[in-house]
């Protein structure tokens, strides 16, 4: 279930920076687990499962208690630092997370703020936001450009290739959707050197699935909703031959070295 996002811009923005401290300035010193990604590539869904196999709070995009010092999931965006204990960094097919990030970023949802989605239309002017596939080549650009400008900001080819090839634990939100049990198991044994407890985690994956969380069926879409639909894939309704030449032009080693495609080809299978 998620919840409706209140906190003002500002807030916001102070939450995310004393996060960004812990991350960098308390990991191994307070032993919490570690999420991170690329916007919109499933985080929060990681997250909510990893603290509960682990018993421990999700402050879910606010800092816990600097004095407590208690152990928790953080979750966050950030590129490879080795200072990092205890991580879990998930990649998401980049055609995929722009797929998502169109509707999360263009459109009001129940996790973010119209005041985000106003700046962003200021950003990116366009005649018909509802016109997805028209306007995904140009949303694509501002992504890898503008968007990825900035302090703290980087775009998705970006933060792929920054893990890659740095025995870094690596979760795919593809193989979460094939198996959630197995593939978080793997990455649990991987922090805690420790065979899992598989039956624990099928009934969390089962209390975590889209249909408990969003109270319907995966692939049904609520743009109104944070889980707009659940699915890998659904790029290829929305992308155009010309919106695929853009993100190969931006991302297209990243794509073929985190493994989605083999070589370039597959711009060749979608429709103009």
């Amino acid at each position: 279930m998620t919840t409706r996002e209140t906190r003002s811009h500002t807030a916001i923005r102070i939450d995310g920076l004393q996060r960004l401290i812990m991350w960098h300035c308390f990991s191994g010193i307070i032993p919490h687990y570690l999420v991170t990604e690329y916007p919109k590539s499933g985080g929060s869904w990681l997250a909510q499962m990893v603290a509960a196999y682990f018993e421990v709070p999700f402050p879910r995009n606010r800092r816990p208690p600097l004095l407590k010092w208690q152990t928790c999931v953080l979750h966050g965006h950030h590129l490879y630092c080795r200072r990092f204990k205890n991580v879990f960094c998930l990649f998401r097919d980049g055609r995929d997370v722009m797929t998502s990030g169109y509707y999360h970023l263009l459109f009001h949802n129940d996790r973010n703020t119209a005041q985000a989605v106003q700046r962003t239309r200021r950003e990116l002017p366009l005649d018909d936001y509802e016109d997805v596939r028209t306007n995904m080549p140009a949303f694509i650009e501002y992504m890898f450009t503008k968007r990825a400008r900035g302090m703290f900001r980087f775009s998705w080819s970006e933060f792929v290739l920054s893990w890659i090839d740095k025995n870094a634990n690596v979760v795919t939100y593809e193989d979460l959707l094939r198996d959630a049990p197995g593939t978080l198991g793997q990455a649990i044994e991987k922090v805690t050197a420790t065979e899992p407890d598989m039956d624990r985690l099928r009934e969390i994956a089962r209390q975590f699935s889209f249909e408990n969380l969003a109270k319907r069926k995966q692939g049904e879409e609520d743009r109104r909703s944070f889980m707009r639909k659940g699915i890998a894939g659904d790029w290829k309704n929305k992308f155009t031959k010309q919106a695929c030449e853009v993100f190969e032009r931006y991302a297209g080693e990243a794509l073929i070295r985190a493994g989605y495609e083999e070589d370039n080809s597959w711009i060749d299978t979608v429709e103009p």
